[in-house]
C-alpha cells in the first residue's frame, strides 16, 4: 500500500457487526454534520480548536468533505466514514495519515522510548459519535481498526493518536496492550497529542 500512488489499490471497506467503514464522500455532508455537531464538545478537545463552531453549517461541512474526498483519491490521506450496518447513519470518522503529512512534519514529536517516528507506517485518528460511546463503539472500532490496518493494509507500525485532554479516548487506548510511544505537539495548538502503538 502506498500513500503516494493513486494507482495502488487500497482497502475501501471494513464491515463489523455494529458498523461499516467506507471512504467518505461529499454527499455524506448532512449525516456527517449531524454526528459532528452532536459530538462537538469532544471534537474540540480532540482537535484542540474551536472546530466545529456552534454555527458550523452543512454546506461548510460539504466543502470540508470535498477536500477529504479529493485527498483520499490522490492517496495523500485516507478518510473513512463510520456508518451503521445499513449505511444510513454516520457514527464517526477515521483518518489515516502518513508521517510525511504537512501538519505532522511541522509538529514536534518526542519519542518516549526507542521508537523512531520515521519508522511509523501510518498515524490513525478516529472519533465516535457521542451517543455511541456508552455502548462501547469506540472500543469495538479500535479493535477492528488494529486488525484491519495490520492484515488488510499491511501496516506493521501503525499508531493511534489522540489529545491528552480527550480523556475518554486516552483511557480507551491506555486499557489496551498498546504502549505510549510518542508525544506530539502540533504548531499553534495548546495541548499535547499522545501517540500509542
Amino acid at each position: 500500500m502506498s500513500f503516494r500512488d493513486p494507482a495502488d489499490p487500497v482497502p475501501d471497506r471494513l464491515s463489523g457487526d455494529r458498523f461499516v467503514l467506507r471512504p467518505i464522500r461529499a454527499d455524506d455532508a448532512a449525516d456527517d454534520h449531524a454526528a459532528v455537531m452532536e459530538t462537538r464538545e469532544l471534537l474540540r478537545l480532540w482537535e484542540q480548536s474551536e472546530w466545529p463552531a456552534d454555527d458550523f453549517t452543512v454546506e461548510a461541512n460539504r466543502s470540508d468533505l470535498v477536500g477529504l474526498q479529493q485527498r483520499h483519491a490522490e492517496h495523500r490521506t485516507f478518510t473513512f466514514t463510520v456508518r451503521d450496518p445499513d449505511d444510513t447513519v454516520c457514527l464517526g470518522c477515521v483518518y489515516l495519515f502518513p508521517t510525511a503529512a504537512t501538519f505532522l512534519v511541522k509538529s514536534e514529536v518526542t519519542p518516549l522510548g526507542g521508537d523512531a517516528w520515521q519508522d511509523v507506517d501510518a498515524a490513525a485518528y478516529f472519533w465516535v459519535r457521542l451517543s455511541q460511546l456508552d455502548a462501547g463503539l469506540d472500543a469495538t472500532l479500535l479493535d477492528a481498526l488494529r486488525a484491519w490496518l495490520r492484515d488488510d493494509w499491511g501496516f506493521e507500525r501503525a499508531v493511534f493518536v489522540t489529545n491528552e485532554q480527550f480523556g475518554q479516548q486516552v483511557d480507551l487506548l491506555a486499557r489496551t496492550d498498546l504502549a505510549l510511544r510518542f508525544e506530539l505537539r502540533e504548531t499553534g495548538k495548546p495541548g499535547t497529542y499522545l501517540v500509542f502503538g
